[in-house]
């Protein structure tokens, strides 16, 4: 197998065995990116000497005996909008474009674990899109076809794990801007309960102005393995004494023997009320539902008892708030500039958070679409997407995702097949706070069992 096509575990063993050196793995990363970077377009910022130059000092400890971490040579991209210090960060949009003077506590940890971070990977202006492009670097293709988007907003770093461009990276999702990318691509990506990974240096806002989004928003791991993911998730997670809204919630230290399907109690349903969802993404919740009661799982439909007309204008609401609460020029009512309405608004939060946390004591896991249509065409931000031959609004995509972002509920988006175009269709398991690798047990009971088809690779020219 490729250098490229191997999960970061097994180049991270093969690396601390001596089996491989991190100049070569680096090298076969970076003629990758070179062969497909020109079409996709996802990879941007690359500092190739600056790897070399880590790649080599990593080599050179070796030799001396030191093992710096678990991921020890091992190159990776991070999104645009993570500090990573000497590498330009931009977040898309020219008034935050600058060479960043200092780690993100996401970059910092994961060089600390002995990571080569390359270079940052593609994003809307402002991390504000499901599509990829913004002015200084242009648009990110879809490595299934590249007249497709990979989504938004972390569309470069799903298109660059897709096509082994990078075996690891961080996005991050405040309306599915992680899920969504890992659906449109066919890897795995994990949004984390909120404040579960700490946020500094993320989206560092100009002049060290203060940081906005401080609710609903959540930095994970994306890769082509679970293991990968839970891997990743132990490195990024808990307090860094900066970011005070991170509590210091551990991950379980050890596995007490892996989740069994027989008697598992799952709520599936191909749509939320009030969403479209395309025939082929449904047929493939529905089967991966039929086939999980087949081997022993506890298959109900009833959904939480929420309005959830209500819990989306909510949402919208609040992030309109807290995005544009500093633009002079966002389109706010009085009203969402008022403390009392924010506080108001995070009440009506609280109470729909109660609700999925009563909805997760009688339930292990919910299943759900990752969003409406497979990806489609490039297209202006905003102009309908076709369903089934249907036009649907562009905004509607975000409908199975954001539920979870308002309630800071973890959610895991696993490849689940492909539709009739061969595009990737993932699906979200959802679980209660905290349980993030309970939810990646789960998914990887599903793939024993073969009802979860586990990542493919898409077919690459050359």
């Amino acid at each position: 197998m490729n250098l490229c096509d191997q999960p970061t575990h097994v180049l991270a063993q093969r690396l601390r065995r001596g089996e491989l050196r991190a100049v070569e793995v680096l090298e076969a990363h970076l003629e990758r990116i070179a062969r497909h970077n020109g079409t996709l377009n996802a990879v941007v910022s690359l500092d190739v000497d600056g790897a070399r130059k880590a790649a080599k000092a990593a080599d050179a400890a070796f030799r001396r005996g030191k093992i710096r971490g678990p991921l020890h040579g091992v190159p990776m991209t991070l999104k645009d909008g993570l500090d990573v210090a000497g590498l330009r960060t931009t977040i898309g949009n020219s008034q935050f474009d600058r060479v960043a003077t200092e780690d993100s506590a996401v970059a910092a940890r994961l060089r600390a674990a002995g990571a080569i971070i390359i270079g940052h990977t593609n994003v809307p202006p402002m991390l504000a899109d499901y599509q990829s492009a913004n002015p200084i670097f242009g648009r990110t293709n879809n490595p299934w076809d590249p007249a497709r988007t990979a989504g938004g907003s972390s569309g470069g770093a799903a298109a660059a794990v897709a096509a082994g461009m990078t075996p690891l990276e961080i996005g991050s999702d405040l309306a599915g801007s992680l899920r969504l990318p890992a659906h449109f691509c066919g890897v795995y990506g994990l949004k984390t309960t909120e404040h579960r990974v700490p946020i500094t240096g993320f989206f560092r806002p100009p002049g060290d102005g203060p940081q906005s989004v401080r609710i609903m928003l959540a930095l994970g791991p994306m890769a082509r393995d679970l293991r990968d993911l839970e891997i990743a998730l132990r490195l990024v997670a808990g307090p860094d004494g900066l970011d005070v809204d991170a509590p210091p919630v551990p991950l379980a230290p050890t596995r007490r023997g892996r989740v069994e399907l027989e008697g598992l109690r799952v709520v599936a349903a191909p749509a939320l009320p009030g969403m479209t969802v395309a025939r082929s993404i449904r047929q493939r919740v529905e089967a991966v539902s039929a086939a999980a009661a087949d081997a022993g799982v506890k298959i109900d439909d009833e959904l939480p008892d929420v309005d959830w007309d209500l819990l989306r204008s909510l949402f919208i609401d609040v992030v309109m708030a807290i995005t544009g609460i500093f633009d002079p020029g966002a389109t706010l009512r009085d009203e969402q500039r008022s403390l009392a309405w924010y506080l108001d608004a995070l009440a009506r939060r609280d109470r729909f958070a109660a609700t999925l946390d009563r909805f997760f004591e009688r339930v292990d896991a919910l299943i759900l679409p990752a969003a409406m249509s497979t990806a489609f065409t490039h297209r202006e931000t905003g102009a309908p997407i076709e369903v089934d031959g249907t036009p649907v609004n562009y905004w509607a995509l975000g409908e199975a995702l954001v539920f979870c972002n308002l309630t800071g509920l973890p959610s895991l988006v696993v490849p689940a097949g492909a539709d009739n175009e061969g595009l990737p269709i993932g699906i979200q398991i959802i679980g209660p706070r905290w349980s993030e690798l309970r939810l990646l047990d789960i998914a990887r009971a599903l793939e024993r069992a073969r009802i979860l088809p586990g990542f493919r690779s898409p077919p690459l020219d050359g």
